[in-house]
């Protein structure tokens, strides 16, 4: 599956929420309101939902994947269909230098 260039899902988000803030401070602003309404027509190509609600949600998941990707200390980690788990290590911590 082809997957959309991240610069441009964060870009195409930041977008839509800002119009989509604009659009409830003046609802009934026609230009406003239409503006939105092709910001989520164009997340929802962009992501393949139907919904922008939906696109929205997605492009969020997307952009928050390089960061949850990472396995987590003492959480599953997959490995060829096997779950398995990991030590939990402390973290060490560093004295705060005054």
């Amino acid at each position: 599956m082809l997957l959309p260039a991240k610069t441009e899902v964060a870009r195409r988000l930041r977008s839509y929420r800002a119009w989509e803030r604009a659009m409830l401070a003046c609802p009934g602003d026609r230009a406003v309101r239409a503006t939105f309404e092709d910001c989520g027509y164009t997340l929802c190509v962009l992501m393949g939902k139907r919904c922008a609600r939906e696109a929205a949600d997605a492009a969020e998941q997307y952009l928050r994947g390089a960061v949850d990707a990472r396995p987590r200390r003492g959480g599953p980690q997959r490995g060829n269909g096997v779950a398995r788990f990991t030590s939990a290590r402390p973290v060490p911590r560093v004295a705060a230098e005054r």
